[in-house]
């Protein structure tokens, strides 16, 4: 019997390892797959892409937010993944009401990612893949800290536009860019996400600024707006386009994430190598 505890502290106990799985979290698809467990996910959802060679046949179950129940129900899994937020509770709360066995992973920083992915090993009886996982973005974690610029740089990342809003210091994003060497403006800001103007920008003083991919789609054109602001704020000569997945997808991808960051902080262009 597989005993492992979610991020709400719930008991989900297997009888073996799950080999049927539905991953309702793109991140905690990629990371099944990595651990070599991709040909037990039977389920994924819409926004589950990566990685594409093995997603491309699975069975799309909706949106993170927009889940067809019956379709997960007909799959019969022995395991459905959740998050807290990515995923609405009354939909989750669906799912275990007929009986299914969810783990819910609530993935808010980088030792969380590190959990996490132990946590689906242990569901997944794939230890050994995990610890190769781990320790990459263990070393990443140590060499981002012993280069880590003093003082940090100032960061400014927005995840969205129209209205503009970023993020405080209980996120996965935060996290990450305190990780790789950076100081969030918005960490000590009350709101997970919030809202923000670009005269506050000028107040906040960021030296980088920081634009994704996602999930807001900002490209080379939205630099346009802060480099107005000009000699008002550093950062407009600082501003990069980032892979939205580096900076919101816990898995994996953390220990490449880690090195481009800290690199950007360090004022060096990023290595573009994988892994």
């Amino acid at each position: 019997m597989l005993r492992v505890t979610d991020d709400l502290g719930r008991i989900i106990a297997l009888a073996g390892p799950a080999q049927r799985i539905v991953s309702l979290v793109p991140s905690i698809t990629e990371t099944l797959c990595a651990l070599g467990a991709g040909n037990r996910v039977s389920g994924v959802t819409d926004y589950c892409i990566h990685p594409a060679e093995e997603v491309r046949g699975k069975t799309k179950v909706g949106g993170t937010k927009t889940l067809r129940i019956e379709t997960i129900l007909s799959l019969h899994p022995d395991l459905v993944i959740a998050n807290a937020e990515e995923n609405r509770k009354h939909q989750v709360a669906k799912l275990e009401e007929a009986g299914l066995n969810v783990f819910v992973n609530f993935t808010r920083t980088v030792e969380g990612c590190l959990k996490m992915i132990s946590d689906i090993a242990s569901l997944t009886e794939t230890e050994d893949a995990a610890r190769g996982i781990t320790a990459s973005i263990r070393a990443s974690l140590d060499k981002a800290k012993a280069r880590a610029p003093a003082p940090p740089p100032r960061v400014l990342c927005p995840i969205w536009k129209n209205p503009y809003m970023s993020i405080n210091r209980d996120t996965f994003v935060h996290s990450i860019l305190r990780a790789a060497g950076g100081q969030n403006v918005f960490e000590e800001h009350p709101d997970r996400y919030p809202k923000f103007t670009l005269d506050e920008v000028v107040l906040k003083r960021p030296e980088v600024i920081i634009l994704p991919t996602e999930p807001y789609r900002f490209t080379e054109a939205d630099k346009t707006d802060f480099e107005t602001l000009g000699e008002k704020v550093s950062a407009v000569s600082h501003i990069h386009i980032v892979e939205g997945e580096l900076l919101s997808w816990y898995g994996p991808r953390v220990a490449r994430a880690l090195r481009e960051l800290s690199a950007l902080f360090r004022g060096e262009t990023p290595s573009s190598g994988r892994g």
